[in-house]
């Protein structure tokens, strides 16, 4: 007997005209009280159920988005009401209170949990114990000016062996704009009169070279990884480019055997020593991505091994999700053992597009594969890569009409 879909999973149904159709609910009429609901059309059960599954998880993304604006609105009339009784036009502020005020009513209802954590890390552990007693409208350019060098001197809460103790460029960047947007709504509510980031210049980013696994190295990367027993993990990764997160949070159903797809759908991160699963951040990184035949059949095997459990690739120790740092311990173990230069984990990605790239597969295709919020953001970030393949494109052609002359 056939398992009944739960509430929210939607129907699938085969039309008279061979056709299969999907169904799922959006909400209710008002007046009717009655489901509203949408369908997607296609001509293979798989193909309907991978329709189906995007088109649901784009209906939960836009209701999210609907609530967080509610939420958005609700906060502003707090705010409103708060300002009504006076207890934000006359109250004079230190900087770390009002940075609090602004993060718990403007910023926090915006943003994402994650997002949250990291706010909250940047104001109240690295920015308020330096600055956070300052009378608000005493808060000088120049001061924020010598925060941002400190931070980037000695600017780490764990300082960490024998790297450096500094925030990254990119980190204090992100400390600025925080700061810019905290004061500058400091400003619509009349609390000073000059936003002071307005007078300072954060650091530049520095470009981080971009570390890739050349591909007379692969074969090496790929025996380690099979000496590990974590070929399938590896062998996906090098040649799909999923984010880390992405990769560990992949489930057995998100894979089709029969279209050799892979249905990109949520994240794992650790956030506060804890492991969470959440949404990627933007809608173009849910997606589903064709992986090559290889691949699917190392992931059956990889199955077969632990067929009742629905992750694609369970912790041997917990049996649940990897832990992403221990992920990571992993591939360095891999590069040592295969006598490679030491590199991220992330730098497969950049080995999987470079190779790709180099391969013959296009921008835009490119940038789907991976997820990027526009085909511009890969052509930027692997220019290197596509002004080699310009300059072998320039001197094939020059030798072309050379053989003319």
């Amino acid at each position: 007997m056939a398992r009944r879909r739960a509430r929210g999973e939607g129907s699938i149904r085969k039309r008279k005209d061979g056709r299969w159709e999907g169904r799922y609910t959006i909400g209710r009429n008002e007046e009717t009280g009655k489901f509203i609901y949408r369908n997607v059309l296609a001509k293979t059960q798989a193909e309907c159920k991978n329709k189906l599954r995007e088109a649901m998880q784009l209906q939960e993304q836009q209701q999210s988005q609907e609530e967080v604006s509610a939420e958005k609105k609700r906060a502003s009339q707090e705010m409103q009401e708060t300002a009504d009784h006076g207890l934000v036009e006359k109250k004079s502020y230190t900087v770390g209170e009002w940075l609090d005020l602004w993060y718990e009513i403007y910023s926090k209802p915006n943003l994402r949990k994650s997002t949250q954590i990291q706010y909250k890390y940047f104001l109240k552990d690295i920015v308020s114990p330096r600055i956070g007693d300052l009378p608000i409208e005493q808060l000088t350019g120049l001061q924020l000016q010598q925060l941002y060098q400190d931070l980037r001197i000695n600017g780490k809460i764990r300082k960490p062996g024998n790297f450096d103790p500094g925030l990254s460029s990119k980190t204090v960047r992100s400390i600025h704009m925080l700061l810019h947007c905290s004061f500058s709504q400091a400003v619509r509510e009349g609390i000073i009169p000059k936003n002071p980031t307005d007078d300072c210049k954060p650091p530049k980013i520095e470009k981080r070279e971009m570390k890739v696994i050349q591909p007379d190295q692969v074969s090496s990367y790929l025996h380690a990884a099979a000496e590990h027993h974590v070929l399938p993990m590896f062998y996906l990764e090098l040649t799909s480019g999923l984010r880390r997160g992405e990769l560990l949070a992949l489930l057995w159903s998100d894979l089709d055997v029969k279209q050799c797809s892979i249905s990109v759908t949520k994240s794992v991160s650790r956030r506060d020593g804890e492991i969470e699963v959440a949404p990627p951040k933007t809608r173009n990184s849910i997606r589903r991505i064709v992986v090559p035949k290889q691949a699917v059949d190392l992931l059956l095997e990889e199955h077969s091994q632990h067929p009742q459990n629905p992750y694609m690739f369970p912790s041997p120790v917990t049996g649940t999700m990897y832990d992403p740092d221990a992920v990571g311990r992993i591939h360095k173990k891999l590069l040592k053992e295969a006598g490679l230069e030491d590199c991220r984990f992330h730098d497969l990605r950049h080995t999987f597009a470079t190779l790709a790239l180099q391969n013959g597969v296009d921008i835009k295709t490119l940038s789907g594969i991976l997820g990027h919020s526009s085909s511009g953001f890969t052509l930027d970030t692997y220019t290197h890569v596509t002004t080699k393949m310009q300059q072998e494109a320039a001197n094939k052609m020059g030798q072309f009409m050379k053989m003319k002359l």
